[in-house]
């Protein structure tokens, strides 16, 4: 979620200030670079709406945009640093850095490079590497506080003892990210770097490798993390955390991109939460991002799906509705398009949706809400406590008969006109009225005593039940016979 919102807050600044908003492949870390996390990437970002100006499959000025393939130009720039004096070689071996740590936590002072490299002298060191020694490369920190202006928290600045000579190059001869980060940014000519806060430290490290060549620094401004309900940080004990987990539940892109917008962020006002993706980059400032913590709230995001669930297009959430109830084995699986083997079939679901969805928070709960239509279990009702309450009473018993004759006598299916009639004339034959009148009633057709609306539930039973589906949906008739052949 954090990166999404770093993305989107990127995205609606290039936008609002008619920009370019760019995409990296940032693969220098062997270890952690897969294809399969850099194709998830670029999917999260397309589905939410996020196009990017230049970047893989959009080439621009400044390609190559994949680190992998700008090893060449990472090397003239070291090579640059190292005849200009600004960088030397450091032959130091993890045991010896791994004692100064040591010593340095033990003495309660900072965790620091002692730079016992910085001195030698550049012929030995040249010999030194010629004979094959290992070597990473580390950039000399200038005598100065590093400072620099975020556009979120102010002017930051750092004691240049805090921050020891960072490595550029690891012994390897794969350069680190804080390098070939700000290599990249300064030659693809970046203006505005807007990030994590948790990317803060590395921030004068990058201003000291911008001083070394003589560019001037972009804008940075640095977001605040999310946070989980606990106020600790979001991550995956929280629940979801990923976009594609949020895909995968139902919630719809719209809804995440507007909630995402909120997380730190506020239009002028204050007092508006609802907004469109365009409407989002007309009223973004970056001036308007805060500094303090955002907090995940499942609720705030629910209410939003909620609302574009209802505004969506009905064919549109009938298409991604299918796949859950597809996956609930409840209905045939189809090739991802809105495709049905009927048009029935097709009228039919849309009743189903428009039954269950006001009910719902995000689409992977439908199936479940609707259950009720698909899988009926009179043993089931029977056997919760607070429906055998409500069955036992005399009344409960007389209104099931009654109910039960009527159904028994009638011919072919129920419509909703005809089941008002009958619990008029069960009323008045019976005396009972309300809950008392109702609830057994619902209890025999539904499982439950509360549900949804005989009206829109007695038609998607009925048609329901005619239609070929994967699991037969029991008729009225089939469900009131079934609930009475149980209570024998």
């Amino acid at each position: 979620m954090g990166n999404a919102r770093t993305a989107l807050y990127n995205w609606l600044f290039a936008r609002h200030t008619g920009g370019a908003f760019l995409l990296r492949i940032e693969d220098t870390d062997l270890d952690r670079s897969e294809l399969r996390h850099e194709t998830q990437l670029m999917e999260d970002l397309l589905w939410l709406g996020l196009d990017w100006d230049e970047g893989p499959g959009v080439e621009g000025p400044h390609a190559p945009y994949r680190q992998s393939e700008r090893l060449g130009i990472y090397r003239e720039h070291t090579d640059r640093l190292l005849a200009e004096g600004k960088a030397y070689r450091c032959f130091c071996t993890a045991e010896e850095l791994e004692g100064e740590r040591r010593v340095a936590a033990a003495a309660h002072k900072p965790q620091v490079y002692s730079g016992r490299c910085r001195n030698i002298a550049a012929t030995d060191s040249a010999a030194r590497a010629a004979r094959g020694e290992p070597f990473a490369v580390r950039l000399r920190i200038p005598d100065h506080p590093l400072r620099f202006h975020d556009l979120v928290r102010g002017t930051v600045e750092f004691p240049n003892e805090t921050v020891s000579d960072p490595i550029l190059v690891r012994s390897t001869g794969m350069p680190v990210y804080n390098y070939v980060v700000t290599l990249d940014d300064a030659l693809m000519e970046i203006t505005h770097v807007i990030r994590g806060d948790d990317h803060i430290s590395n921030t004068p490290k990058q201003v000291a490798i911008y001083e070394a060549f003589g560019w001037k620094p972009p804008e940075f401004a640095h977001l605040s993390m999310i946070l989980g309900s606990d106020r600790e940080r979001l991550s995956k004990r929280h629940g979801a955390t990923s976009v594609a987990s949020f895909r995968a539940m139902g919630i719809l892109p719209e809804a995440l991109v507007n909630y995402l917008a909120l997380l730190g962020w506020g239009a002028e006002g204050g007092t508006r939460e609802i907004f469109s993706l365009e409407e989002l980059v007309g009223e973004f400032r970056i001036e308007r991002v805060t500094a303090s913590p955002a907090v995940f709230d499942w609720e705030k995001l629910h209410w939003l799906n909620r609302h574009y669930l209802k505004a969506a297009d009905p064919e549109r959430v009938a298409e991604l509705a299918w796949s859950h109830f597809a996956g609930a084995g409840l209905l045939p699986p189809h090739d991802g398009k809105w495709q049905v083997t009927t048009a029935a079939v097709e009228a039919w679901f849309g009743k189903l949706l428009a039954l269950f969805l006001p009910a719902v928070n995000q689409l992977d709960e439908l199936p479940v809400k609707a259950a009720l239509v698909f899988r009926f279990s009179p043993t089931a009702a029977r056997a919760s406590e607070e429906n055998a309450a409500i069955l036992a009473t005399e009344t409960s018993q007389k209104v099931l008969a009654t109910f039960s004759a009527r159904v028994a006598a009638h011919a072919g299916p129920v419509a909703p006109e005809q089941f008002r009639t009958w619990m008029n004339e069960i009323r008045a034959e019976t005396g009972a009225s309300g809950k008392d009148l109702f609830h057994p009633v619902r209890i025999a057709l539904t499982g439950a005593h509360s549900g949804p609306e005989f009206d829109k539930f007695i038609p998607v039973v009925e048609e329901g039940s005619r239609l070929d589906l994967p699991v037969h949906v029991l008729s009225i008739r089939e469900r009131i016979e079934q609930f009475m052949s149980s209570g024998k």
